[in-house]
């Protein structure tokens, strides 16, 4: 079974503690999913366990903070419409100020640059070594 970067008790120390602890389980594996998306698996592929422990903080970190994200914008997320206007009255789901759209994973900004401090997210292709 595919496991999550981040345990409930990494949640604890980096989430928002908004997500139920029913829930927190398949919310941290489905943002590690999305983590893994980012960072062109390099992760799964080469093993949690040899990246740095520098590394591996900013991962958990990323992926709790992630997992808050994911939960408190879900109906916006799952929908696939980016936008729509009702009576002059409009919403948008996209890119902007404050988050991005990579790989299909919707995320904010400030979680990504976390995320690109590990050096995992480089689109250049080249061999991986932790």
């Amino acid at each position: 079974m595919y496991a999550a970067y981040a345990a409930p008790e990494d949640y604890a120390v980096y989430g928002s503690g908004m997500i139920p602890d029913e829930e927190i389980d398949k919310r941290l594996r489905a943002a590690s999913r999305h983590i893994d998306a980012l960072t062109f698996n390099r992760i799964i592929g080469k093993g949690f366990e040899f990246l740095t422990e520098f590394q591996q903080e900013l991962v958990k970190e990323a992926v709790c903070l992630q997992a808050d994200f994911e939960y408190e914008n879900a109906d916006e997320i799952d929908t696939v419409l980016s936008s729509y206007s009702i009576n002059g009255v409009s919403a948008q789901f996209g890119e902007g100020w404050n988050m991005m759209v990579q790989n299909g994973i919707a995320m904010r900004k400030d979680t990504y640059e976390l995320l690109k401090q590990t050096g995992l997210t480089c689109r250049v292709n080249r061999r991986w070594h932790p």
